[in-house]
């Protein structure tokens, strides 16, 4: 079965056989390696895309559930040259060690701040809730997403 959704901002179209779960259509023939595998089980938050605008685990979701929406992953946020506030925040806080979970919770952090542009902590460990990460990281995520959200409104970090 084709499927074609927006991916990025761009149209694409994939042959997905039956079974076919959109992370391994991302990673698999559309060539992407943000998202990844964690579980399995969409209990982990490694896999984490956003489709159309909200951020929902990609691992055990049929690739065809993506017909026609818009899906975004850690790769549509910015670029080395010109990076996502989130980006730059995550590398200022020092907020990730293994970098495994981070492409799932760039993509939800991401979310929570189009929708809610001046969160607070509550606000932003709840988006942050789902993911999984072993390193001890989570408080300098959460300054991290405190600090894009004060870059994106143009506070001072």
């Amino acid at each position: 079965m084709d499927v074609s959704f927006t991916l990025n901002g761009t149209p694409v179209r994939v042959e997905a056989p039956e079974g076919m779960t959109l992370l391994h259509a991302l990673r698999g023939p559309l060539g992407l390696s943000g998202p990844r595998f964690g579980c399995g089980a969409e209990a982990c938050g490694c896999c984490y895309v956003a489709i159309d605008g909200e951020p929902r685990p990609s691992c055990a979701l049929p690739a065809e559930a993506v017909q026609g929406r818009a899906v975004g992953t850690v790769e549509g946020l910015g670029t080395p040259e010109a990076p996502h506030p989130l980006q730059s925040a995550f590398l200022e806080e020092q907020a990730g060690q293994c970098g495994y979970c981070l492409s799932g919770i760039l993509v939800s952090a991401a979310a929570l701040l189009e929708r809610n542009p001046d969160p607070n902590e509550a606000a932003v460990r709840a988006a942050l809730e789902p993911h999984l990460c072993r390193c001890g990281a989570h408080n300098r995520m959460i300054r991290a997403v405190l600090r894009a959200a004060r870059a994106m409104s143009g506070a001072s970090a």
